[in-house]
């Protein structure tokens, strides 16, 4: 297994990897509030942001469960 190191102050492949599965965790996440949103009778009001915070937990824990990791120690 090769490691690659990313330095300070510099962006590899792989972080940018990264960035775009975090984006599109939080994108999934707020999606997932506006669909909840649209449902009558439903209006989170001040608690949007909480909302959208545990969607996207939500969202990346169904990613880190139906996909396999190997992590090294």
């Amino acid at each position: 297994m090769t490691k690659i190191k990313s330095e300070k102050w510099t962006l590899i492949k792989e972080d940018l990897k990264k960035i775009g599965i975090g984006a599109g965790i939080a994108l999934l996440g707020a999606l997932a509030t506006y669909l909840q949103d649209t449902i009558p009778s439903v209006n989170f009001g001040l608690y949007t942001p909480v909302i959208v915070a545990l969607n996207s937990i939500i969202v990346n824990a169904i990613r880190k469960f139906i996909t396999s990791s190997l992590y090294t120690r």
